[in-house]
């Protein structure tokens, strides 16, 4: 029964039965020394799905990152209109990288789960930056034992380092690109079969948090839902539209042609079931099919500026949750990272959760904190899967004014 129910709508579900069994524990046994019990045992379930997410962690991370590279390889024999795309999938990366630092620093939305008494700062100790200490973690002595404890950096320098020995061995590299490529879609399935257990963590986390602080704690999420989808609105219609602008595309006219698919990618949280109906809007609007083929389909993978500017976001509410303040150095730190781990990682579903907890374990932040933004991830999806075809969308429209090739029709 539930695999007729998509994932999405498990999570709601799980949602809204936490909070029931939570408010009805708390009412009917309102004494501290009852709930205590009840909360550490529906915790259980949260820990799990925790301990699932750090499985995965090294091994999607190193798969998918190795066979990014291979991909990237492969621009080279599509010359420019590969080298115009890289270029603008790094820039917008960087752009919805830093938007998303800026929003949290000003809003402070995570202070917010805080305040509302959803999480415990008094015993959460900072992770002091030293340069030292850093650019010796940056270089791992042994893969296996950084892979082992998630550290996410070492893992990407060894990555970077055993990608570009692969592509310069060419035929032989071949048969290593396609053993971990099949690693990736095996990952990726593994993914697919731990996020079947988010529901039932969600449940647990939001029951433990009802019954132990009450319904009141349910404002501390509102003001992440608002100031998430605030610079999600900031993206669409400033950033992209100012970009648009420059270059004498009608922004506007484009969100016309794409208000269908991106309706489709929000109402079912996957801008990847509007893939098709994009083609088909950009091809409207006036994009070669040539361009439109290639561009659209990479930047599911390299260039999906929601997911990306979510990975920011989500990492720096749950250290203001927990009363951690990160200093600039260290979101610098965090803002490359993620610039690298994002390519190939992007159009995967939920696997912005996988990274996150990599960069909250790397920061020394409670990777617990993944359980509250897990709650509501599945309506922070919805914007920005949104955001995902619009950016994609905007992407094939440049590179193909690049190219001179956009005939815009009226």
């Amino acid at each position: 029964m539930l695999r007729k129910i998509n994932l999405t709508k498990q999570i709601i579900a799980g949602l809204i039965l936490g909070i029931l069994l939570g408010a009805w524990y708390r009412h009917n046994w309102p004494d501290a020394q009852d709930i205590q019990p009840f909360a550490q045992n529906m915790e259980i379930l949260s820990d799990i799905f925790l301990r699932l997410i750090k499985m995965i962690i090294a091994p999607l991370v190193f798969s998918l990152l190795l066979t990014g590279i291979a991909k990237a390889g492969d621009f080279k024999t599509v010359g420019r209109i590969g080298l115009k795309t890289m270029i603008y999938f790094t820039g917008a990366t960087l752009v919805a990288l830093i938007l998303g630092l800026v929003i949290v620093n000003v809003f402070k939305p995570g202070a917010a789960l805080s305040d509302a008494g959803l999480v415990s700062s008094a015993s959460i100790e900072p992770h002091a930056f030293d340069a030292r200490e850093f650019i010796m973690h940056v270089f791992p002595e042994s893969i296996a034992d950084s892979m082992a404890r998630n550290q996410i950096l070492p893992i990407i320098i060894f990555v970077l380092f055993f990608g570009v020995a692969t592509a310069a061995l060419h035929e032989k590299g071949k048969i290593v690109v396609e053993f971990f490529d099949s690693v990736s879609h095996i990952m990726l399935k593994v993914t697919s079969y731990v996020m079947l257990f988010a529901p039932f963590a969600v449940f647990g986390a939001i029951a433990s948090v009802i019954a132990s602080k009450g319904l009141g704690i349910l404002s501390g999420y509102m003001q992440i839902v608002l100031a998430f989808f605030g610079g999600l609105a900031i993206f669409i219609f400033g950033i992209l539209f100012l970009l648009c602008t420059v270059l004498g595309i009608p922004y506007f006219r484009l969100l016309g042609h794409l208000k269908e698919p991106m309706l489709l990618a929000f109402s079912t949280a996957s801008s990847e079931a509007a893939m098709p109906k994009t083609i088909l809007a950009l091809e409207r609007h006036g994009c070669p099919n040539r361009i439109v083929s290639f561009v659209l389909p990479l930047g599911y993978s390299f260039n999906l500026d929601g997911s990306i500017m979510y990975m920011t976001f989500a990492t720096l509410s749950i250290s203001q949750a927990y009363g951690i303040s990160l200093t600039i150095g260290q979101q610098v730190t965090m803002m490359l990272m993620l610039l690298v781990t994002s390519k190939g990682m992007a159009g995967v579903p939920r696997a912005s959760l996988v990274v996150i907890a990599g960069m909250l374990g790397y920061f020394n932040i409670p990777q617990e904190g993944l359980t509250l933004i897990l709650a509501i991830d599945w309506l922070l999806d919805m914007g920005r899967s949104a955001v995902n075809v619009a950016g994609n969308a905007v992407a094939t429209a440049v590179v193909s004014k690049w190219e001179g090739e956009l005939k815009i029709n009226r």
